[in-house]
């Protein structure tokens, strides 16, 4: 059996409400609870929540919400496994196991049910503890730059000042989607990256909404894909 988890606690503080603020026509989280459902791969799509109204919205689009998310859990410094960990635990403690578990952030406007297949398809043959979508960074990391205090600019990594950027070994980041991991992963690891397989996505589909503005640029690309 799979299990989702969809952390969405309510005091978002940047963008207020970002959650379930609309997003294209609906709720933002309805974009993550859509695609765990179209996927198929899920006996459960659940949504960890402390809030009722974030709740509400989250039954009405299809999930279950089966407690509230503990408010020791749900300040803005809880990473995200002790969230999916204390989710697989309440659901196991109605007496159900669960294999594979997949955790989908609440602000993914961008997912695809292909990815999300892959992801698993990837975890089951490398049985290693976690599998999760990465894209390319947009220039080499080795030329990155650092501003002194002076305003002085000086490279970060001076021995590759003079390398090709074709001949640089290309460099990935987390595209803030999705985490598959096996149960024992979730329930033992406390760091996703350090035990994982990346898939890696084109970057036209990652977006880290943080701010006003990564909402608007999110928002007009979201109407380009929809009239393409």
């Amino acid at each position: 059996m799979n299990l989702c988890v969809i952390p969405a606690r309510g005091g978002s503080k940047r963008i207020p409400r970002k959650n379930i603020r609309p997003f294209a026509g609906k709720p933002m989280i309805a974009w993550a609870i859509e695609a765990a459902i179209a996927s198929q791969l899920f006996n459960r799509v659940i949504v960890s929540t402390d809030d009722l109204e974030i709740r509400d919205t989250s039954i009405a689009l299809g999930a279950e919400v089966p407690f509230l998310r503990p408010l020791e859990l749900a300040d803005d410094h809880t990473p995200t496994v002790p969230v999916v960990r204390h989710a697989i635990n309440e659901c196991e403690a109605g007496g159900h196991s669960y294999e594979f578990v997949c955790c989908i952030y609440a602000c993914v406007p961008f997912i695809e049910t292909k990815d999300l297949q892959a992801g698993l398809t990837v975890l089951q043959e490398s049985r290693d503890g976690f599998v999760f979508p990465v894209t390319e960074f947009p220039s080499a990391v080795q030329r990155a730059l650092r501003r002194e205090s002076d305003g002085r600019i000086t490279p970060f990594y001076p021995e590759f000042a003079l390398t090709r950027t074709q001949d640089l070994e290309p460099a990935y980041y987390d595209a803030g989607q999705f985490y598959w991991g096996s149960s024992p992963a979730w329930q033992s690891c406390d760091r996703i990256h350090g035990k994982a397989r990346a898939l890696i996505i084109p970057a036209s589909r990652v977006v880290d909404i943080d701010t006003h503005e990564d909402w608007a640029r999110a928002e007009r690309l979201r109407l380009l894909a929809n009239s393409g």
